[in-house]
């Protein structure tokens, strides 16, 4: 626990520096938005037509982690932060999360590995080392090669919440800081699984059917498909000024509208 404080603290740190450099050139007009490297392109592509129609400010977008995000905000260094992961009871207290849209989990694999479908319970076994070679879900005799992010990563943290169950995942685990690291591994290895976001999906890889459904946005709204979380933007109470007009512009049918087109479900 203490080793986890003190990375949290020191991606805090290296927020600072980068907004001390970046404020100092415009700290008059400048809204800073930190947090989550999941919300992160999202957040960076909402910014970047925010800033085409109001030239009066501008959005910095950095990354750091769900955490840290929120720690940014709760110390006041950054006016929004990003998460991908619920607010804890003691960040309740001082902090308000506002559900930007929905995020699809989706659980990937090699597109030339013959496993096309698999139950929550198939993953859950996978994940924890009780299944460990592929042809026991009717694939090559092969040892399965399990991926996923970092203990503290807001995609990790709504995997183990949505899929297993209190259980720990494998060590034997290979550990990844960023989704798209995720996806090129996977995309390199016919015997790896993998966990990532929908609008990270290309042809590269294969997402994996779950009970038999798809990862679309009619199984997820017929509730056929379970595995989404909600991306958060989260403020020191209410949002106010250029903060504020940002977080509107979000959920803007406008901004709403650029969500989709990424990938995401509305909110």
């Amino acid at each position: 626990m203490k080793k986890k404080k003190t990375a949290v603290l020191v991606v805090v740190v290296i927020i600072i520096m980068g907004l001390t450099v970046s404020c100092g050139a415009n700290s008059e007009s400048v809204i800073i938005v930190a947090g989550s490297t999941s919300v992160q392109p999202y957040a960076e592509i909402l910014a970047e037509v925010y800033d085409a129609f109001y030239h009066d400010g501008i959005i910095d977008v950095q990354g750091g982690g769900s955490s840290a995000g929120i720690q940014a905000v709760g110390s006041g260094i950054a006016d929004i932060g990003m998460s991908s992961r619920s607010l804890k009871d003691s960040e309740k207290e001082s902090l308000q999360a506002i559900e930007i849209a929905k995020d699809v989990l989706v659980i990937i694999t090699h597109p030339d590995n013959p496993v096309k479908n698999l139950s929550i319970e198939n993953i859950r076994d996978i994940y924890t080392g009780n299944i460990n070679t592929w042809n026991t879900l009717g694939g090559a005799e092969k040892k399965i090669h399990v991926v996923t992010r970092e203990e503290g990563s807001g995609t990790r943290s709504a995997f183990e919440e949505l899929v297993m169950d209190g259980l720990r995942i494998t060590p034997e685990a290979i550990v990844l800081n960023f989704n798209g690291a995720i996806r090129q591994l996977v995309a390199n290895d016919k015997y790896s699984i993998g966990f990532i976001s929908l609008g990270l999906i290309n042809e590269t890889i294969y997402s994996v059917n779950i009970n038999g459904y798809e990862p679309t946005r009619e199984n997820i709204e017929a509730g056929n498909y379970n595995l989404y979380r909600a991306f958060l933007f989260v403020t020191a109470g209410e949002p106010e000024g250029a903060a504020k007009e940002f977080i509107d512009f979000t959920l803007s049918p406008e901004g709403q509208q650029i969500l989709i087109n990424e990938g995401l479900i509305p909110n």
